[in-house]
């Protein structure tokens, strides 16, 4: 098996390696044994499946609100300096 194949399994079976086939898990293996990219590819799948399988992260109540304010703020202040070309009316 080459990293390539690898590669195509991790993506077609995942990366628990232990409900892969026989025939396709033993020489992943004997890969992951021999070569540090190898590894480097599973460590990379079972960290992403990781963060797949955290709970949402979710914004503090408000944040939109507090945003939509402010944006309103400086659309409306006076003070703020336009660029070229630009008009109150932007």
């Amino acid at each position: 098996m080459d990293i390539t194949e690898f590669e195509e399994l991790i993506d077609r079976l995942g990366e628990d390696l232990s409900l892969w086939p026989d025939d396709r898990r033993l020489p992943a293996e004997e890969l992951l044994a021999q070569s540090a990219a190898a590894q480097a590819l599973l460590d990379e799948a079972r960290a992403l499946r990781q963060a797949l399988n955290a709970p949402p992260v979710r914004a503090p109540q408000g944040l939109a609100d507090r945003i939509a304010a402010a944006a309103a703020k400086l659309k409306s202040d006076p003070a703020e300096p336009r660029t070229e070309g630009e008009t109150a009316e932007s």
